[in-house]
């Protein structure tokens, strides 16, 4: 019997990014699922304060040299892979000079919301998606971390939902408490155009918050996860309204056994409804 491929995409994962919560998550539940007896892959973006070389980061040559088009330039994609060897797992990083290789993760050291924060996360969705698709390996669920990910539901639902790939995959996005008050620009929603996203699948965006790009992961999301106790009264009401599966906020001791529960009872309603 085929296993159940979850593929994790993060911005945090300890000890890479020590960010918290969501950090420990993404670092922990891959390993936890995969004792389960599940296939994983798991991906963040390779930011600047993660030193290869103690990490001993590695770029993936046969992965690398593919261009993505953001806001009409192209930006080179970079695939760097590390091993956690206490977890028997691999962790691959999304890697560009211009995006990632400044000495900090969202803002600067006077506190300031980075410009591109946008465009960054728009090449990170975008291009741990290409990658997936180079590695031939087509994941079952899907499962979201961070604000910086969620660009990743409305494009498998809308310009991969075709792909061989992802058609089948099915969108988990988990909620945090990852809030920033900043607005991306007015032409946001236009750079995030691809072939098969319509206005209506952004109209969540009309406002580029935190609050919006949450909206919209849910919206585009098959199932969700409470990553956190507290989520915006907005967001949790959007949620309520969506009619989305919710798997709410687990304790440390038992997240494991209810993720993977839940991962199983996500891919059982495809079938059922097939």
């Amino acid at each position: 019997m085929k296993k159940t491929r979850v593929l994790f995409v993060s911005h945090e994962i300890f000890p890479y990014v020590d960010g918290g919560e969501m950090g420990k998550i993404s670092r922990f539940l891959p390993q936890g699922i995969q004792e389960k007896g599940k296939e994983i892959r798991t991906f963040m973006p390779r930011f600047g304060t993660i030193n290869e070389r103690r990490n001993q980061l590695h770029e993936v040559i046969r992965l690398s040299g593919m261009n993505l088009i953001i806001n009409d330039s192209d930006h080179p994609l970079i695939i760097k892979v590390a091993s956690i060897q206490a977890a028997r797992m691999q962790v691959y990083f999304i890697d560009n000079e211009e995006y990632f290789q400044r000495k900090s993760l969202f803002r600067d050291t006077k506190a300031k919301f980075h410009k591109d924060n946008e465009d960054r996360a728009i090449f990170f969705c975008r291009g741990v998606l290409e990658t997936v698709k180079k590695l031939g390996w087509n994941p079952d669920i899907i499962h979201c971390h961070g604000w910086m990910t969620s660009l990743i539901p409305l494009y498998v639902k809308t310009s991969y939902k075709d792909d061989p790939m992802f058609k089948n995959s099915k969108v988990v996005y988990s909620l945090y408490d990852d809030q920033f008050s900043e607005k991306f620009s007015d032409n946001y929603n236009k750079k995030l155009g691809m072939e098969g996203i319509s206005n209506s699948d952004l109209k969540e965006l009309k406002t580029p918050s935190h609050e919006g790009l949450t909206m919209n992961a849910i919206s585009k999301s098959d199932a969700v996860v409470m990553g956190t106790i507290d989520v915006e009264s907005p967001v949790r009401n959007h949620l309520k309204k969506s009619g989305k599966p919710v798997l709410e906020y687990q304790s440390p001791d038992n997240y494991i056994d209810a993720y993977n529960a839940f991962y199983d009872e996500v891919v059982m309603e495809d079938s059922v409804l097939a």
